[in-house]
């Protein structure tokens, strides 16, 4: 069997990476993409290589002559391959190598595991393509399917505003093919395109005319579960790092801080509600968006008020905020050279906002209140997460109140991201029967509506010139206009979001019953929120190595707090999935904790 490896394109998509670099010469891991799709082929059995040149052809001769000293290869060269597509390069190749058995043709631009090719070559059909189910971020031409066979080809042209990607799939761009297709009507399908109508199409073209007249069937091998990139862009390069080089898996997650939906990954580090927004509330948003997408979001007085409306307070005591990570800076800017007490461990944005603050501690058994009434007499600005993060421990509203009403001087600011999966009413309660200007609350979205995607929080309370300063300093166009449409969409849907609270707690309760049932486990304190803190019987290092296999093994995200909390325990904070997910998690662990 032949191989035809196309690798001619100038990878303009790829720029800057290809101005001086071919796109195959880029690295994945330790080998290059080229030399990744070479081995696969040598792995398989495949000698007969024949590479299609373009851009920068010399490199590719001088790369392959280095990594494969003792391997034959036949080139063949694209000299118009600026001006040209695929078909053009296939066409070439067809014309000049030999075809006297099956053939593999592949793309330079894939990633893959060996797998797919045993799978391509282990199918009873002739002519097969390797597809998988369509899914977000891929691109590119799609197709349909009857049983096994492919029956459309729906190039990029013909995705119109209406095309629907839930039933289509994307071919790899691995093809096997026989000898009669590859030198018979493939062939001579490409020669009469070039003949008449040009070089500047694509191959994928001429495979849907060949199954819309029913000149051959082209059979799927549909994937499931394998591994496989395609390197269109240069965003496409971290992905395929991640999929195939398991040790920069964290370094990855840990630069990137989010924007994980290109990895495929189940994270158990950022907290969210998983249980909304619900099917009903994403249907909703899909169908505005295209409308919303084209328009302004409005100015600060109006999203207060759209704030203020969900909150049910009075929008002059509300500020509407582009994720509550939007207010420490400002925090730090206001209330710089005042002596500040946080929490400690804490959300580390406030150690970042309070650089030098001092500390009041929060250990498995909760907050030691007489330290936190001490320490609160020498602070200005007193830091109340509740409950806290990542122990989970909860302060009773009222006392918070009480603490505040007895230090009247000084600036309480109560963060209540988690207050919605703990039993306590907010401070907010009390505020509004006695109000307390010294007392500022702060929230997170993310967190109760699941939506850390939109950049949501507020902050209510404080003094009037408080509000009215954070206000200024806010840009006039301070929130996207989806983020304000689904505060739009949601005064509909309270019964669901109380819904998504009580089956957050009702899994939290759940997996912590699982989790101590572990060996591995030594304690799990009680939590307030939508996350457990989990004490393992291991070193802190030991967990450490454990979680990196956690994710290059079975692509589960969990990170070690030991560091927040001395470093002599062996923490992690576990987000509360869904029950899939959280079973997911029980057996991962598992796997990384055998025991007898």
């Amino acid at each position: 069997m032949r191989a035809i490896i196309l690798a001619a394109g100038y990878g303009n998509r790829m720029r800057p990476l290809t101005d001086t670099t071919h796109k195959t010469l880029l690295k994945i891991g330790d080998e290059t993409v080229l030399a990744r799709i070479i081995l696969n082929l040598l792995e398989v059995g495949v000698t007969r290589i024949t590479l299609v040149t373009g851009y920068r052809a010399e490199d590719l001769r001088a790369h392959l002559a280095q990594r494969f000293p003792g391997q034959a290869f036949d080139y063949v060269h694209n000299p118009d391959f600026r001006t040209t597509n695929n078909l053009a390069s296939l066409h070439l190749a067809l014309e000049a190598a030999p075809i006297d058995s099956g053939l593999l043709l592949i793309e330079s631009d894939l990633v893959f595991n060996v797998n797919l090719l045993r799978r391509l070559l282990a199918s009873p059909h002739d002519n097969v393509a390797l597809v998988d189910r369509h899914a977000p971020g891929m691109d590119g031409t799609v197709v349909t399917l009857d049983g096994t066979v492919i029956a459309g080809v729906i190039p990029p042209h013909l995705q119109g505003s209406g095309f629907t990607f839930t039933d289509k799939f994307k071919t790899l761009n691995i093809y096997k093919f026989s000898r009669e297709f590859s030198a018979g009507t493939f062939r001579e399908s490409l020669a009469f395109y070039v003949r008449t109508l040009g070089h500047k199409s694509y191959y994928e073209l001429i495979l849907g005319v060949i199954i819309y007249l029913h000149a051959a069937q082209i059979h799927a091998e549909v994937i499931a579960g394998e591994r496989w990139s395609e390197i269109d862009d240069p965003n496409d390069l971290d992905i395929a790092r991640y999929a195939f080089d398991h040790s920069c898996r964290t370094g990855i997650l840990q630069r990137a801080q989010g924007g994980y939906w290109n990895y495929g990954v189940l994270d158990f580090c950022f907290l969210r509600n998983a249980f909304f927004p619900t099917p009903a509330v994403l249907s909703e948003l899909q169908n505005a968006f295209p409308s919303v997408l084209g328009h302004y979001g409005s100015a600060q007085p109006v999203l207060d008020t759209k704030m203020a409306y969900y909150e049910l307070c009075h929008p002059r005591r509300i500020v509407a905020l582009n994720g509550l990570s939007q207010v420490y800076p400002w925090l730090a800017h206001r209330f710089q050279g005042r002596r500040a007490l946080v929490p400690a461990p804490t959300f580390g944005e406030y150690a970042r906002a309070f650089p030098g603050a001092d500390t009041y501690a929060d250990g498995a058994a909760g907050f030691n209140l007489d330290e936190l009434e001490t320490k609160t007499k020498s602070a200005e600005v007193i830091c109340l997460v509740n409950p806290n993060n990542p122990t989970g421990s909860l302060l009773r509203s009222d006392w918070i109140f009480d603490l505040a009403t007895r230090h009247r001087d000084k600036t309480f600011l109560v963060d209540e991201s988690f207050l919605d999966f703990s039993t306590e009413p907010s401070v907010l309660v009390r505020l509004a029967a006695e109000p307390r200007p010294n007392i500022v609350v702060l929230k997170s979205l993310s967190k109760s509506l699941g939506v850390p995607g939109l950049r949501l929080g507020w902050v209510q309370g404080g003094e009037d010139d408080f509000l009215r300063a954070l206000r200024d300093s806010l840009p006039i166009w301070n929130l996207n206009a989806i983020a304000e449409n689904f505060l739009e969409i949601i005064l509909k849907h309270r019964d669901a979001i109380s819904a998504s609270f009580v089956l957050t707690v009702a899994e939290r309760d759940s997996l912590r019953k699982r989790l101590a049932q572990l060996p591995f486990v030594e304690n799990i304190p009680d939590s307030a929120a939508n996350f457990l803190l989990v004490r393992f019987r291991c070193s802190p290092q030991c967990l450490e190595e454990k979680l990196q296999l956690l994710l290059g093994e079975r692509n589960i995200h969990l990170k070690s707090c030991s560091a927040k909390f001395g470093g002599t325990a062996a923490l992690a904070r576990m987000a509360i999935g869904t029950p899939e997910d959280n079973l997911r998690l029980i057996e991962g662990l598992k796997h990384i904790f055998p025991y007898e």
